[in-house]
Formats: C-alpha cells, sequence, structure tokens
C-alpha cells in the first residue's frame, strides 16, 4: 500500500496551522527572488559575501537552515547592504520558526531597498501578523498592495489580512471577560491536548492527545485519553485502551450526553487503519457503544458519511439526529469545510449537506460542536475575519433554521495564536478549549474558561431517567421519546440502556415536556414535567419510570391528555399521547380496556360526574376513530370518589383530575 499523504493523515491541522501557511507563502515568494536574481548582478560588490551567499542558497534548498543562516550572517558581516542576504535569510529564519529575527531580516532589505522585490513587503507583513503585531502588518501590507502585477491570489490574502488587522485592533480595545483555566497536571502534559469531548453531567472528559510511539511508522500518533470529575476536581488521566486505541490515528471524539456512544475519526496508516477495522481512505469516521463496563469494537459508519476524502472532527448532536464533521471532499468550498447528514426515519445516515458560504469559507474550517441546545454551532476557522491564524466563532439558528453570520468570540479569547477545539457545557457557563498559549505545559493543553454572556448557548440541563419494572424493579432497556409540549415536536428519541435502564439527556430549560416509554409486553408509560424552574444545573432532573407488564389489572393514568378548561373537548396536544394508546392496542390485539374519567371535588358532584363520563367518552371515541374496536374498550366516568391525593391542596386537586385505562381482560 502507498504511503498516506504525511500531512492527511493526522485527525487535525493543530499546531501545523498558520504558521506552516506562512512558509508555503514565504518560499513561494523566496523561489521568485532567486529565481530572478539568477539573470542579473548581485547588489553586492564583495566577492567573498557573494560566494557565501550562493553557498547559503544552496544550502536552503537542502534545507539545511541552520548552516546557511551561518553563511548569511559571515556574508553581511562582509556587506551589511547585501540585500539579497537579508532576503534569504529572513526566509531562513522563517524556516526555523523564529519569526522576530525573520520580520528584522526583512525589515532591513526594505530599508536598503524599497523596491527591490515588492512581495517582501507581503512577507513582512504576514510575519508581523503572527506575533499580533497588527499595525505594522496593515502597514506593510498596505505598501504591498501599492504596487501593480501582483499575483491576483496574494493581492486578495493582503487585502483579507488587513481586515484582520482592523478587527484586531478595534477588538483588543474592547476585550471580553476572560479567564482561562489550565485543567491542569491530571489532564495536560508536554504533549498536545486537544479536541475534548465531555458528558451531560460533566464528569467524562474524553480528549485526542499526540503521542510519541516507536511502533508507529511516523513515529507518532494520536489517541483518546480520560479524566472523571470526582468532587469537582479532575482526576488522573488514563488511556481509554483498545478496542479504541491502536498505534494509529484516533481523536476528536464526540460523546454522547450519557457517554454510551463515542463517535471518532481515525485514520489511515502505511498498513491501513489498524486491525479489523476496514476504510475508504485518509482519515474516516467511527463510532463505538458502551457494552456493560467496556466499549464495542469500533465500526467504520461507511457512507456517505465516510468517503475517500478527509472526514474528522465529528459532533453528535444531544437528539442523536444529526452529525456535524469536517471533510475536505468534493464540494468544499475550501480547504475543510464543515458538513452536515441528518438521521433517516429508517434509521440510516441521510445524504450529507454542506453548511454552505455563511459558515464555510475558502480557508479551513475545524473543530465543529453543536451544542446540546442544538441551536448553537461553534468552529475555528482560519478563513473569516478575525485575529489571525485559528479564531473560534459562534453561529445560532435563525427561527427559519438557516444559521446566522458567525460571531468571532472576541479578544482575548481569540488571539494571534492559534485557537481551537472548543466545546461548551450543558449549562452554557463553561467552556473548554485547547490553546497553545505561554505558561502551559508543553504543546496545545486544555483550558477552562466562563462563557461571556453575549456567545452563550440556550441553557439546558440533564434529565436522568431510570426505566424499571414494576414490583421487581428489574431494569429494563426501553425505546422513550420526549416531546416539547408547545410545538408537538420529538425533540429526543432514544434507548435507555441495557445493563442498568438508565438513560441521560440534554433538554433546554424555560420548556413544558412529555416523557412517553414503551416496550414490548409492557404498558407503555407517559409522564410531563416542567424545566421553566430550573436554576441550578449541578445536578440531574429525574425522572422514575416504572413499567407495568401487560396482565389484568394494569392501570395508567394518560399524563398528556389534556382538556379545554370546564370541557371534555380534547386539546391538540393530547392526540401524541392518544396515538400512543392506539399503538399499544395494535401491538397488543388481545387487550381489553377500560377508560376511565376522574375529577377534583370542586364544584356540584353530579356535574363533576358527567364531566367524568363525558372525558372519557371523548377518548373512547378518538380511539373508535382510530379503528380500535369497541369490543375492546369500554369507558366509565367516575367523577370525584376515586381519587388519587387529598383534595385539599392544589397539587393535589391537580393528580386528581385525570383520565386513566386498565386492562381488564385479556382475550385468547
Amino acid at each position: 500500500m502507498q504511503v498516506c499523504n504525511a500531512k492527511m493523515r493526522f485527525i487535525s491541522f493543530i499546531g501545523k496551522g498558520k504558521k506552516l501557511g506562512v512558509i508555503l507563502l514565504l518560499s513561494f515568494f523566496c523561489m521568485l527572488i532567486f529565481n530572478s536574481v539568477q539573470a542579473q548582478k548581485l547588489s553586492t560588490g564583495s566577492k567573498k559575501a557573494a560566494k557565501l551567499f550562493e553557498s547559503a542558497e544552496a544550502m536552503y534548498q537542502e534545507r539545511r537552515n541552520a548552516e546557511a543562516a551561518t553563511e548569511l550572517l559571515a556574508a553581511l558581516e562582509k556587506d551589511p547592504n547585501f540585500v539579497e542576504a537579508h532576503v534569504l535569510l529572513a526566509a531562513v529564519y522563517t524556516d526555523l520558526r523564529q519569526a522576530e529575527k525573520a520580520i528584522a531580516s526583512y525589515k532591513s532589505a526594505v530599508q536598503i531597498n524599497p523596491d527591490f522585490f515588492p512581495p517582501n513587503y507581503y512577507n513582512l507583513g504576514t510575519l508581523e501578523l503572527t506575533i499580533g503585531d497588527y499595525q505594522h502588518c496593515k502597514e506593510h501590507l498596505v505598501q504591498f498592495l501599492q504596487y501593480n502585477g501582483m499575483n491576483t491570489k496574494f493581492v486578495k490574502l493582503a487585502e483579507h489580512n488587513i481586515k484582520v488587522c482592523d478587527f484586531a485592533i478595534a477588538a483588543m480595545k474592547n476585550p471580553v471577560p476572560f479567564e482561562p483555566v489550565n485543567l491542569g497536571k491530571e489532564v495536560n502534559t508536554a504533549d498536545d491536548e486537544y479536541y475534548p469531548g465531555i458528558t451531560a453531567d460533566d464528569e467524562m472528559l474524553l480528549y485526542t492527545r499526540r503521542i510519541k510511539d516507536d511502533k508507529n511508522y511516523f513515529g507518532e500518533q494520536e489517541d483518546f485519553f480520560v479524566s472523571r470529575k470526582v468532587e469537582g476536581r479532575w482526576t488522573q488521566n488514563y488511556n481509554i485502551g483498545p478496542p479504541i486505541n491502536t498505534h494509529y490515528n484516533e481523536g476528536s471524539p464526540a460523546i454522547s450526553p450519557d457517554g454510551q456512544i463515542i463517535i471518532f475519526a481515525a485514520c489511515e496508516e502505511i498498513d491501513g487503519y489498524g486491525a479489523g477495522r476496514k476504510g475508504f481512505g485518509s482519515c474516516d469516521i467511527f463510532f463505538v457503544k458502551k457494552k456493560g463496563t467496556s466499549w464495542t469494537r469500533p465500526v467504520n459508519m461507511g457512507p456517505p458519511i465516510s468517503s475517500k476524502a478527509w472526514d474528522v472532527q465529528p459532533s453528535y448532536a444531544a437528539d442523536g439526529t444529526t452529525l456535524y464533521f469536517i471533510s475536505n471532499r468534493r464540494g468544499s468550498l475550501g480547504e475543510a469545510d464543515i458538513w452536515m447528514s441528518r438521521l433517516t426515519p429508517e434509521g440510516v445516515w441521510g445524504k450529507v449537506e454542506n453548511l454552505g458560504p455563511v459558515i464555510n469559507t475558502p480557508g479551513r474550517e475545524e473543530a465543529v460542536f453543536i451544542h446540546p441546545d442544538n441551536q448553537t454551532l461553534y468552529f475555528t476557522s482560519a478563513g473569516h475575519v478575525g485575529m489571525g491564524g485559528l479564531d473560534i466563532y459562534v453561529s445560532k439558528k435563525d427561527t427559519n433554521g438557516e444559521w446566522g453570520k458567525p460571531v468571532n468570540l472576541g479578544y482575548p479569547i481569540n488571539t494571534f495564536n492559534d485557537e481551537n477545539g472548543l466545546i461548551v457545557g450543558a449549562s452554557g457557563e463553561l467552556a473548554f478549549f485547547s490553546s497553545n498559549r505561554k505558561g502551559g505545559f508543553g504543546g496545545l493543553d486544555l483550558y477552562a474558561f466562563e462563557l461571556p454572556k453575549e456567545v452563550r448557548p440556550t441553557r439546558v440541563t440533564y434529565v436522568k431517567g431510570s426505566v424499571y419494572e414494576k414490583g421487581t424493579k428489574k431494569p429494563l432497556s426501553s425505546r422513550f421519546e420526549l416531546i416539547d409540549l408547545e410545538t408537538g415536536e420529538i425533540v429526543i428519541e432514544s434507548y435507555s440502556s441495557k445493563s442498568n435502564g438508565e438513560f441521560l439527556v440534554c433538554l433546554p430549560v424555560n420548556k413544558n415536556y412529555a416523557l412517553n416509554v414503551s416496550k414490548r409486553r409492557y404498558v407503555f408509560y407517559s409522564d410531563n414535567f416542567s424545566l421553566k424552574d430550573i436554576k441550578d444545573n449541578s445536578e440531574p432532573f429525574k425522572l422514575n419510570v416504572p413499567l407495568q407488564p401487560v396482565e389484568v389489572g394494569a392501570r395508567l393514568v394518560l399524563k398528556n391528555v389534556f382538556y379545554e378548561t370546564g370541557s371534555y373537548e380534547l386539546r391538540k396536544e393530547s392526540k401524541v399521547e392518544l396515538m400512543k394508546l392506539v399503538q399499544f392496542m395494535s401491538a397488543n390485539p388481545t387487550v381489553v380496556i377500560e377508560i376511565s374519567g376522574h375529577t377534583d371535588n370542586v364544584g356540584v358532584k353530579s356535574d363533576n360526574q358527567k364531566l367524568s363520563e363525558n372525558r372519557a367518552g371523548e377518548v373512547y371515541q378518538y380511539l373508535i376513530e382510530q379503528a380500535v374496536s369497541e369490543a375492546r374498550m369500554k369507558f366509565k366516568g367516575y367523577g370525584e370518589t376515586v381519587p388519587l391525593k387529598s383534595n385539599d391542596t392544589n397539587w393535589g386537586r391537580a393528580q386528581n383530575r385525570r383520565t386513566e385505562f386498565e386492562i381488564i381482560g385479556l382475550t385468547e
């Protein structure tokens, strides 16, 4: 097998971002310089300086940069005004990643001969951008644009970077609140840590680390590491191990709110993707599921998610129906774009869609993260106007479901350094990201900070449910759905754990929800609850879900059946739950039920009796209209005679106003 592209074998460009781009552009201009001077006389009159220069040029072409720098410094001692030597020394220092020295050399060149080679101004301004010297960057790029005949591509880049300088200068005058806290030695090391993922309860942090590995063909690779929060502190990290981690590249995890599913990228090496893994080329997207205390073997998500292109950095929507990821596949607008796919009703991932030019640019987008509110998208871009290099942006969906214009998170969250891999906790207050800023443990480290209010998502809380058999308390795996009672929209549809019957999901606060749970051979369960008064996200909103076996005597309150006040007319939001009852009757054709209506003790007793009969009859009639046989049902009103709770409180009276059904027979 052919050795894969070394540049595209990693899940991330992190650490290789804007600095690499600068080197490529400068090298391009340097080739122009030395192709042009071959046909003309050098500016120096010193033969010794010229000989040293020619020696240094050969060394530069062979990437012997340290030796080339020594020769050029010697040449400049012979002739301090040797302009070509200053320019080549600037290129050498750029390749050695010594930006300040490169800048000084370019400044010397343009001071000696301002018109010697106009792209020197572009190179100088571009380097100044990488160290955050915005004012001088803008001045030198403006000078570059004053020359005619410059390459159109670099003219556009210069114009873009002038906008970057203007934005950065204004942003630094209006800083946003920002106090990043390094996650500490329990999480960070001298290696690069980046692309975190976190569970809804903020207790499991999963992230990528680039490590040395002598068993890897290239000598380094990417693995997953985990740290858990115990009593408010991160514990010592550990390698998540096989079957997820190998001696190949795995990283950029998207973890489901309950921590039961991980979707991640794995990349092709010289001999493939690792034992038992199949791929489609470059990097592909895989998933694993938790099974007890271990993980299943990774499975490639396949087309249309994985392709021959570079497909990485997935973000899994909290409702489990949408997957966002980064790809450079055909149709991308730039070097890498954000793409998405939706889960179809058949349970397969649908056609991928590019998020379009509002989000994607001719540059590079990375590190997409969809917040659990499903309305707020965070991502990294080198193409939007920002502080230079990779900056973090946020976009929010409008009322039509379209993504709004991305907003830069501002200075000093973003700087002239590369900022990347931001995720935001369920509460919307705490964010995590990676940065190579000073004061860390080396390379890229993970940091946490309080997100400014202006760029926060809708606050969500996490709801923890436990499904079990009523009576025996045996945990049950079952299908559940959560419905926004205001819109009738199913916001989450999933299954509780096979091992313990639990589920954990994220829901936006300030809303009312319905819960429906169903399992074969059990009576379905319904409930409704409000998250309008949630003030603290530190503890989950808990739901207990006892399921009753299908047997005579099983009874269920239809908690999501509602009537107009003082009437038996069904409200439209009742239809969802009534259809669940229709489906239950269809799935259990031997069941015979009684539908009963109940009231509280407020008002005239006879009126309450009549109202309860009419309400039960209205449900009965609805089921008949849905083709449920009359022979399998009867209805009865009990008025105020069978209270569940005391009628002495508003809450008790609300519990007593209800519609129920009871299994009264099972036909053969």
